[in-house]
This record gives C-alpha cells, structure tokens and sequence, in this order.
C-alpha cells in the first residue's frame, strides 16, 4: 500500500490510481454525485474506495478468477464504475454493452468473450439474459443493480442483486485477511482492464483491448492540456459502452481528482446538466446538433425582439469569434458591444442550458457542422472539436483554446506523435493506443503501420499545423467523373438544420449527388401543428407536401454553400427512421453506410432514373419489440 501511495500514477493500474486518490482528496472535494428521487447525493473519495473494495471482495466470494471476464449492462451511475473498477482489483476484464441492445446482441457479445459474471442494470436487462441463459452456459452470476419489478425473481440461483454483492464483500472486508490489497498489488498497467466494442460501421463490431497504461496515460495527458483541478465538475452523460466516458471516468476524472455527476435518468440529462454546471464536457455530436436546433425553434416562436436581439447578437458574435481564431485584434466598438449581448442574450440563453460554467465543451464521435461550432461560439460557449477513436484510448486530439478553428480537429495531446502517411491517412504513436483485437491477430496486425496506429481516416495539416479530417478513406465517394469527396461534408452541413435529424448522401459512380433525409419529428412537427397541418405518423408527416417543400429549402441553402459537384440534386424523404435496432445505425449513432445502400437501393436506384414516385415496402421495427410491414408511397424531390 505505501508503494502505491509513493509511485508516480503513471506507474499504476486503475485500482491503484483511486487508492492513492482517496488518500489525496479524501477531506476535499466529492469523489461523485448521483441524483435520485430529485436530490443529489455525494461519494467521498473513501466512500468510493469502500464500494470498489466491497464490490471486489463480492466477486471474490462468487468465485470470480484473475482473467475472467466481467460483461456491464448498466447506465451512468455509481454502480457502474463501482463494479467495473472492483472486477478490476480482483484482476477481472470488464466489457461494456449499450443498454439499448436488443438480446440476440447481447448474447452475442457475452458469447464472443465467454464472460463469467454480468452485472445488469435493471428488469429489463435480467429479462435478454434469461431469454439467452440456455446459450450462455459461461455466466456463472448476473448480478442486477436496479431491484425494482424485480420481487418476482427473488431466490433464482442464477441473479443476485448489488446490495448482496456489497453485503459478501463487506463480510469478507470485515475478517480483514487483506485479500483486497494483495490483489490490487498484483496488479500491473500492462495489465488488460477492459475491452471495449468498436462502432461497427463496416462490419461486425471488433473488440479493442485497453490497458491500464492507457488510460492512466491518457488521464495524465489531458489533465496537462487542460490545466485539470481536483473537484472540477464532469456530467457522465455518454452510455458506459463508448469510448467517451470510459476514457474519462476512468482515466481522467480518476487521475485528475475531478468529481463525477450522474444524471437521474437520460430524460433528465438537461436539467441536471443545468443543476450541475459542469466546467468540461464532451459528448457527441449529435448533442450539440439537438440542442443548436432547440434553441433556433424556441428563437423562432419569440417576440420580435428577443427574436431581433438573438439574431444581432448571433452575428456579432460571430463576427468576433472569426477574428478572435485568426489573432485579429477586436475593435474597442465590438468589444462593447459584446459586453452589452452577454448580458443581454448569452447568458440567459447559456444559463437555460446549463452553460454557464463550462470552460471547454467539446464535440466528438462523428463530424459536426461548421455552423454548429459557429452557432455556439457566437454565443459565449467554448465549444470546440475533438477528435479520437477507441484504438487510440479515446480522444488525442483538441482544439486550442486561442486558435479555433470550425473545420479542423487541432492538435494532438501531450507527447502524443501524429502524422500522415503517404496516403494522407492519419497516423499516430502514443502510449494511450490499445493493446490490440481480442483473438483477431490478423485485424491487430493491419491495424498497425511500422508500429504506428492506422486510424483509417484520410486527413492534412492546414498551414497552422491543425489536423484537418477529410474523412474515413474507404467512405470517399468518386463521382462518374472521377472528382473525389467526401460524404460526411455535405451531410454534417444539412444537419445543421433543425428540422433535419439524419442524412446519408450517395454518388459513387453516379452522375450527381442524391440523399436520404430523416426529418426531425419534433420540430417538423411543432412546425405543422402551428401551420394547422394535420398528421398522425412520422410516415405521415415525413411525406406531406408543405414538409416537402420545407425540407427543399433548408437543403436548396445548403447548396448555396457547395461546390457544384456536392450540390445535391435530388432527395427522398424516408418514411421510418434510420434506427440501430434494424443495423441502420450503429449504437453510438453512426450510420452503417454501406447496408443502408443495399436496403434501400430500391429508393437510390430510382433517383437516377428519372421517377417521380417509388411504392415501398418494407418492415418497421415498433418500440414494443414488434416487427410490422410499412406500404406507403414515397416522391422523389428534385433540387432545383
């Protein structure tokens, strides 16, 4: 124990890192925040540590075996990190699944690493375990966190809920044998703590396998770059599977002595983010997206002049953004008058969503429009680009502070090597980058270029030395004519638009550009109830003539802002959403570009070929798990 309290983190596994943490900041700053029932309640440091060591000594007592792996099915709560980090004491590898996934997912990924214990959130995930344990025979315990609706299973042989695993950790805890601390010292960084499953976007998800080092080290790194105190708010609001906040709340907010906050529940994300304040955050895109296109819906439903104001205040705004990221001086004139906006319209419009302490926000996972970054910048809000991937622990890349630029990614982390190759595609060597695939021996060596990290992204250096990405280089469409692009360009740009939610682009080897367009049901449909156009469905109201024509402008704008040979010259509205449970998606929200070709090539097919209406029918996956048929007619729009 004095070893670890003495080592440089850099040194240490995980466990470790909260060991010499409690010691720290045990008497200043709350470890974590979790709301339940309205009402925040905070974890010391030692509380946090007591929960880890009994949840630990708990899977000990079920039999749980150095190299075991753990599955998690859990949402943003303490249980999640106090089972994860406790696995890991005991020498245990965690595996992180999205909630969302519907059970043959499940099943499948639990299968793939024969986990021994599963940890699930509530009834609804002990119910795809229990339809799967006949193909499941590996999973020794389930154990579930949330006991409500769960009186029905009491006394099954096969689920035990946390406050049981606590009690038989506190019970071994309490004989004092030292069996905790034995095993924490076993421990080594080059040790595996956790795997975690990549997007999927062309294929079958791989496993990536992530270090203890890893993590510390990229915990270290961004604590530098950042200048990160102890007690600094974070929000966990990303699901526990992605990248995002296993990167950060194991690896930065352990390293850097930041305060974790757990929201109520992901409906009330909002709120609490209000209620909390925090000063960093990164989510993803389509967060800032969402929010972009709220604030422009309620501005244009105001008076006019708050409605007058925003819109002053929005162009100022921008206009001293721009000048402040090429280092121009700002005139005494704007200055002033910024001074009277942020009064005015930037706090109030900040405090609304909980802004008003942020000091970085940042925006990762996907592309994001320009305008959005524009959008929030105008305002007051340090928003600002990131860029990463799982392979290389997370996010490496951030914008500077002083030198913002809508279009690039910035510059790498602290002692973090990134170039290109001669392909353009973006290289990088860390001690953050990842272990490998979890038995792909084959997928580890291609993922690798003379001992450099292949991101699969195509990319440049602008004349600052800021990483631009152009995008992933098997996604970069070459058009009839041979002129390159990349998709993502064009589709960030029309998602900028509040009534847009989703687009995919297509082109390659065609004559012109042509897309599927989601709408967005709540704004669309805010926008046909004040107009008094009556709808029932989203297929209703995604094929109805004035939404049509809405939809024709905000994409006849963004053409405007393209080159000719990106302008989109057709669309189709489509009648469901692209949705992860029909593999459309991805479970981070990426579209699977290449299976939404081959589903609907049917609608593609006809936007090149001259028709102007196209009979559809096809399957409709409802809420409740059902799979129904759609018929309907869609109309092929032409921009003009």
């Amino acid at each position: 124990m004095t070893d670890i309290l003495s080592s440089p983190l850099e040194t240490l596994t995980l466990p470790q890192v909260l060991i010499r943490q409690a010691g720290r900041l045990n008497r200043t700053s709350p470890a974590m925040r979790e709301k339940a029932y309205g009402v925040w309640q905070a974890y010391s440091w030692e509380e946090y540590l007591r929960f880890v060591r009994r949840a630990a000594l708990g899977f000990h007592e079920l039999g749980l075996k150095r190299g075991e792996i753990v599955g998690l099915i859990v949402n943003n709560h303490p249980e999640w990190l106090f089972c994860e980090l406790g696995a890991q004491s005991m020498g245990g590898v965690t595996v992180n699944l999205f909630t969302s996934s519907v059970t043959e997912e499940v099943r499948t990924a639990l299968s793939r690493v024969r986990a021994t214990f599963v940890v699930a959130q509530d009834q609804e995930q002990v119910d795809k375990l229990l339809d799967a344990r006949d193909k499941l025979p590996h999973i020794r315990k389930v154990v579930y966190i949330d006991p409500t609706g769960m009186s029905s299973y009491s006394g099954h042989p096969w689920l035990i809920p946390f406050s049981e695993l606590q009690e038989r950790g506190r019970a071994l805890e309490e004989r004092n044998d030292g069996r905790f601390d034995a095993e924490v010292g076993k421990g080594r960084r080059e040790d595996t703590a956790l795997m975690i499953l990549t997007s999927g976007t062309t294929g079958i998800p791989k496993l990536a396998m992530i270090s203890h080092r890893n993590f510390v080290e990229m915990g270290t790194r961004w604590r530098e770059a950042l200048a990160i105190q102890d007690g600094e708010n974070w929000l966990s609001m990303s699901p526990p599977a992605w990248i995002v906040d296993q990167m950060w709340c194991l690896g930065v907010a352990l390293v850097s002595g930041m305060t974790m906050n757990f929201p109520e529940t992901p409906e009330t994300v909002a709120e609490d983010f209000r209620e909390i304040g925090p000063s960093l955050v990164i989510t993803a895109s389509r967060f800032w997206e969402e929010m972009a296109s709220r604030i422009r819906v309620k501005m244009s439903d105001a008076g006019f002049v708050k409605r007058k104001l925003f819109h002053l205040g929005e162009g100022l705004g921008k206009s001293v953004a721009a000048m402040s990221s090429r280092g121009e001086k700002i005139p005494p004139w704007m200055s002033v008058l910024r001074a009277v906006f942020q009064r005015l319209v930037y706090l109030p419009l900040l405090d609304r969503v909980g802004c008003t302490r942020l000091r970085s926000a940042f925006t990762g996972g996907h592309p994001i429009s320009p305008d959005v970054i524009h959008f929030f910048r105008a305002v007051g809000l340090n928003l600002k680009q990131c860029y990463g991937l799982t392979e290389a622990g997370g996010i490496f890349q951030i914008q500077p502070d002083h030198q913002v630029k809508p279009e690039t990614v910035g510059n790498p982390l602290p002692r973090i090597d990134v170039k290109l190759a001669e392909d353009q595609e973006v290289i990088l060597s860390s001690p953050t980058v990842f272990q490998g695939y979890y038995q792909d021996f084959q997928a580890t060596e291609s993922a690798f270029r003379e001992g450099w990290l292949r991101t699969g992204d195509a990319g440049y250096f602008d004349k600052d030395g800021q990483l631009v990405i152009i995008g992933r280089k098997e996604e970069i469409i070459r058009n009839k004519n041979g002129q390159a692009f990349s998709p993502d360009f064009i589709e960030t740009r029309l998602k900028f638009s509040p009534y847009i939610k989703e687009v995919v682009v297509f082109g390659e080897g065609r004559p012109f550009i042509t897309g599927l367009i989601n709408i967005d049901m709540g704004n669309v449909g805010s926008w046909a109830e004040e107009r008094l156009i009556p709808y029932t469905t989203y297929t209703d109201l995604s094929q109805l003539q004035p939404v049509e024509d809405l939809i024709l402008e905000e994409v006849g704008k963004v053409n405007q802002q393209l080159p000719d040979l990106m302008k989109i010259r057709k669309f189709i509205l489509l009648y469901k959403l692209l949705d992860a449970d029909d593999e459309e998606l991805t479970r981070t929200g990426k579209v699977r570009r290449r299976f939404v070709y081959g589903l609907y090539i049917k609608l593609i097919e006809a936007m090149y070929r001259d028709e102007t209406y196209v009979d559809v029918k096809g399957k409709i996956r409802y809420r409740d798990g059902r799979v129904g048929t759609i018929e309907t007619k869609v109309r092929v729009i032409p921009v003009s």
